[in-house]
């Protein structure tokens, strides 16, 4: 089906544009994701590239901060800075509740406020992970570690989180899917011909021929586990509660009654972005006290192994915090008293159900069942890959983890939604004045 839609897509001259600049932002990305910054050793940041946090940084920046290139920052701050601007809206910061009702000037408002929020985010982040990877390795990772050193670092990769920022806006106007999400898709993307050869390595390399048949099947089982999983998070990520609604006040020509969709996953998968910060936060600082006493401390290792996604209780308190999580955001994004306003306004209701604060418990109600499917659904989907290296000894491959497989299937759809809905609004702008527009 996607490529289908892809190639009729490509017939069309503005809808092959918008592909053809999403593919260019997306080379000027990857070319700036292996640009180093000066004044870093990275060979020497090797020595932690076992640590959690920076496995998380290099999901959400592409690599870049493996190589910590220009964009190792990646879009990190301004998905921080968004979920910020988010929850001011509720309720919290008077001036963001009114220009979140303002429509499209309030929205222009709340736009330039997450890019200042971004900016101070990103240098304090900047200027804080230098020092702390700096601190946790035996040798330099800063060549010359002083305030000037750190600080023209910062302001390097606030430079570059800022243009990657910027560059998933131009998507966002001139290309096709969700920006900042299509970044982070080529990102992962780009991991996975590394996470293939370092199965292929595990599994193949130094193996004795009598091995190889086993190594085979276990490929084999390991590709079937993969699209088995990949059917059922594309099948959830898709599915929806439709509910009905009635309409008092119609207009010549609208429809008496429609449905409100409202996603099985509402969350979709921030919650386990911010489940992944902040487990490998305290894993990370747990690590750098270890080093500081010379790997001496006993508690500090009792705690840091409990915490390690390479553990038990660290999956369990992983899930834990992914189910948390998805509650919360899922009222984030579905606002049940907004949604009852909006439809009180609009002269429409639930059957059945009171206008006003009847249809607004009704819609809690609804969003808690349905954000109870979700967040066991986000759980197990991030779990079975930890689960899998645990018990068959895979290696550690995040471009095939759990956040990575549910950020590529969810921009994926986005991305074919969104191709279907250009190509189906020049179908009627053809039928209406001229025939699509074709090379």
């Amino acid at each position: 089906m996607f490529f289908k839609t892809l190639k009729d897509a490509l017939k069309v001259k503005d809808v092959r544009a918008r592909i053809f600049f999403t593919i260019f932002i997306l080379f000027v990305f990857r070319l700036g994701a292996h640009i180093t910054v000066p004044g870093v050793n990275v060979q020497n940041l090797n020595q932690i590239s076992d640590l959690p946090f920076l496995n998380m940084m290099n999901l959400v920046s592409g690599n870049a901060m493996q190589n910590y290139s220009l964009f190792a920052m990646g879009v990190s701050p301004y998905i921080t800075a968004s979920i910020i601007v988010q929850l001011l809206q509720m309720d919290i910061l008077p001036k963001f509740v009114e220009w979140s009702k303002q429509g499209e000037i309030g929205r222009r408002k709340l736009n330039q406020a997450t890019r200042y929020i971004t900016l101070v985010l990103a240098m304090a982040q900047s200027i804080g992970i230098t020092a702390g990877f700096q601190a946790m390795s035996s040798l330099n990772i800063v060549e010359n570690p002083t305030w000037q050193s750190y600080l023209m670092i910062g302001a390097i990769l606030t430079t570059g989180s800022m243009v990657v920022t910027w560059m998933g806006e131009q998507i966002n106007e001139k290309g096709f899917g969700s920006g900042v999400s299509v970044i982070i898709f080529a990102g992962i993307v780009s991991g996975i011909p590394s996470a293939i050869q370092s199965v292929y390595t595990e599994k193949f390399e130094n193996v004795r021929p009598s091995e190889i048949p086993m190594s085979w099947l276990f490929v084999v089982g390991l590709v079937i586990a993969c699209i088995l999983i990949i059917y059922i998070t594309t099948y959830v990520q898709q599915a929806e509660r439709k509910v009905p609604i009635q309409y008092t006040k119609l207009t010549q020509g609208a429809p008496m009654s429609s449905y409100l969709p409202l996603r099985v996953n509402p969350a979709g998968v921030i919650p386990v972005i911010f489940a992944g910060s902040i487990t490998t936060a305290p894993a990370t600082i747990l690590q750098f006290l270890q080093k500081a006493n010379g790997n001496s401390v006993g508690w500090l290792s009792t705690l840091q192994n409990a915490l390690s996604y390479t553990t038990w209780t660290g999956m369990l308190f992983y899930a834990l915090l992914i189910i948390l999580f998805t509650f919360f955001y899922s009222f984030v994004q579905v606002n049940p008293e907004k949604m009852a306003e909006n439809l009180q306004k609009q002269g429409s209701y639930i059957p059945s159900v009171r206008p006003g604060k009847g249809t607004e418990k009704y819609v809690s109600r609804l969003l808690m069942r349905l954000s109870t499917v979700g967040a066991l659904f986000l759980g197990l989907i991030s779990i079975i890959p930890i689960a899998a290296q645990n018990v068959w000894g895979l290696p550690k491959i995040v471009a095939l983890g759990g956040t990575s497989l549910l950020i590529l299937i969810q921009v994926a759809i986005q991305a074919v939604k969104q191709l279907e809905g250009y190509l189906l609004k020049r179908k009627y702008t053809g039928f209406m004045d001229n025939p699509i527009e074709e090379a």
